[in-house]
């Protein structure tokens, strides 16, 4: 899957802070998981099940940066599974969307997850990407 030319989807911004675009199940599969605020088709078990999407839900809010718990217990979890495993983190991107807005890190994230090579993108999961299958470091 290549990465869109066109602004990229504000709706892939999950509630945690991750980027949906650039997860292995969206990029890097044939039929790509549509985001976690988006259908269940071609989501993994562990989305579908997700505590803090349905804790979102249940608070009516849309991001967990709006709630007054932020941040929780599920989200240092992810956080530090997150930072360990992918080096990346879900509450700076967070910071980030609440301090510039939600197109300007969309923006910045395809710039940073866009392979040089060939316009694929690249899966914060297993650094590789979607099209060439080159790793990243």
């Amino acid at each position: 899957m290549k990465m869109k030319q066109e602004n990229t989807d504000i709706h892939m911004f999950a509630p945690c802070g991750m980027n949906c675009i650039v997860c292995y199940k969206h990029c890097c599969h044939k039929q790509p998981c549509a985001g976690c605020l988006n259908s269940d088709i071609g989501k993994p078990e562990h989305c579908r099940k997700c505590r803090i999407k349905d804790c979102i839900k249940e608070k009516g809010l849309k991001y967990c940066f709006e709630c007054s718990d932020y941040p929780c217990k599920y989200i240092k979890n992810l956080e530090k599974s997150y930072k360990k495993r992918y080096e990346a983190s879900l509450l700076e991107n967070s910071r980030f969307v609440q301090a510039y807005g939600l197109e300007s890190f969309m923006i910045q994230q395809k710039a940073k997850y866009t392979c040089p090579h060939c316009g694929g993108i690249i899966s914060i999961h297993d650094r590789a990407c979607s099209e060439c299958q080159k790793k990243m470091k």
